[in-house]
């Protein structure tokens, strides 16, 4: 008996999605003139120690150029030395204990775009690598006491596949901890939440009732109803979601509420990586935390100059 041919994706705009392509590399696109005319800083408020000479502008531009060419500080500052001569421009460019510094005190916007009325959020985690031995020694030897990671945190609103919000916290950090910070940072009201079975939690339920937000998370397997369905309170979301399961099935009720949703999340964590590797080159805690917020800004950038649009064959 014959198997079933798999089918396969074509991508149905090709020629605007190559050209999007070939603009994120495009160093005018990031050092503009926009850009250079607000190089340095106009802040009159005091402060202690001596005033800044560059403006957050000016800071956070190096740090973009550092990400997406991956470079270190020092080479960072060579980058932007070079750019200010080929375009013939007169500004300083910060040295690298100025970018190093600054970077950990910057607060840096995710530049997404403005959205009118409530939005869905798809919730997950990922492990950054920090320093430590790298995966032929983790095998031939052994796991070593100085191997260790960052877990990274995003919510993506997947109509538009921009990063609305992100945390990076220690490797010990449970995901269900992090959905109040992810929720406060996001700049619309949600509507509902994605999120795998980690945020199967009371707490995660609390906190998504109050904010009038739906809860899509999968019960764990073993997951008993709380409340009697003779009971004149509310239904809980968690107990209709187990009587749905057990009536309908779990693949069934996945397709129902449209949990597949909750894949964009990878898929953003998929282009992260792919774009900027899965380890951290800060080690201070401030640094990397502005690393990944730069990294995450790069990306929506991307994401608005342009997507594959694909076509089942």
């Amino acid at each position: 008996m014959a198997g079933t041919r798999k089918g396969t994706y074509k991508i149905t705009n090709w020629s605007k999605y190559n050209e999007s392509l070939v603009q994120r590399g495009s160093v005018t696109f990031w050092f503009n003139e926009d850009v250079i005319s607000q190089w340095k800083h106009a802040n009159a408020e005091p402060r202690r120690g001596h005033p800044f000479i560059f403006s957050d502008t000016a800071i956070e531009c190096l740090l973009v150029l550092r990400e997406l060419f991956q470079l270190p500080y020092r080479q960072a500052e060579g980058l932007g030395r070079s750019l200010a001569q080929l375009m013939q421009v007169e500004i300083e460019i910060p040295d690298y204990t100025s970018l190093a510094k600054r970077a950990s005190s910057l607060g840096i916007s995710l530049d997404v775009r403005k959205h009118n009325g409530a939005i869905d959020v798809v919730v997950d985690s990922t492990g950054l690598k920090v320093f430590g031995e790298g995966e032929w020694k983790m095998r031939k030897h052994g796991k070593s006491k100085r191997r260790t990671w960052r877990k990274l945190h995003l919510a993506v609103n997947p109509d538009t596949q921009e990063i609305v919000a992100e945390t990076l916290t220690e490797n010990s950090c449970d995901d269900a901890s992090q959905v109040d910070p992810l929720l406060n940072q996001v700049p619309n009201s949600t509507n509902a939440f994605y999120g795998d079975g980690a945020y199967d939690k009371w707490k995660v339920y609390d906190t998504l009732e109050k904010r009038g937000t739906k809860a899509i998370i999968p019960p764990q397997r073993n997951a008993k109803i709380s409340q009697h369905g003779n009971s004149g309170n509310c239904p809980l979301s968690r107990d209709l979601a187990i009587r749905q399961i057990r009536r309908h099935g779990r693949k069934n009720w996945k397709q129902n509420v449209g949990y597949h949703r909750r894949s964009l999340s990878e898929t953003a964590m998929y282009r992260m990586k792919c774009c900027f590797g899965d380890h951290l080159k800060n080690r201070l805690t401030p640094n990397q935390q502005a690393e990944t917020r730069v990294r995450c800004k790069i990306l929506n950038k991307f994401t608005r100059l342009g997507l594959p649009i694909f076509k089942w064959i």
